[in-house]
């Protein structure tokens, strides 16, 4: 199998998972069971894991991440903006 294949893969279904819930949290503005410190780690980590998929030039990594980055982002801005 192709591991870049297999990044990808991984990669579309790890980052789509945060839509649903980035979708539900921008509608509603309800964030009362949203932990905003689990969002800040989870928004720092993607922010690290972007930057090695830059350093290493993995576009799987890279691509991922930088999706994820932005809806982890997004749910943790509107939870210290309405939370």
């Amino acid at each position: 199998m192709n591991l870049d294949l297999l990044g990808y893969v991984a990669a579309v279904l790890t980052t789509v998972s945060f839509v649903p819930q980035a979708l539900k949290t921008i509608r509603s503005r309800e964030t009362g069971d949203i932990s905003a410190w689990m969002y800040a780690i989870l928004t720092t980590g993607t922010a690290l894991w972007f930057l090695y998929g830059v350093a290493m030039n993995s576009w799987p990594i890279i691509l991922a991440n930088a999706v994820t980055f932005l809806l982890a982002a997004t749910i943790l801005a509107v939870k210290l903006r309405h939370g």
